[in-house]
């Protein structure tokens, strides 16, 4: 399976873990809603910026966003 496949799901298994719609967390985080649906999907190449924001939004570290 694809990196980015594998990292959207996780991606996509915390928010709604934490009851957030991808609008709200794209909000929540500054990211646009359709870079963080294009992210969950594996169809974007996230940069390490990026998947910075993403985990701090999830209050997880880095190398736990990526386990």
């Amino acid at each position: 399976m694809d990196v980015r496949v594998k990292l959207g799901r996780r991606v996509q298994s915390l928010r709604r873990a934490q009851g957030l719609s991808q609008e709200a967390f794209a909000d929540k985080i500054g990211l646009h809603r359709t870079y963080v649906s294009g992210v969950e999907r594996g169809v974007r190449n996230p940069t390490l910026t990026a998947m910075a924001k993403i985990a701090a939004g999830l209050s997880v570290t880095l190398g736990e966003l990526l386990q």
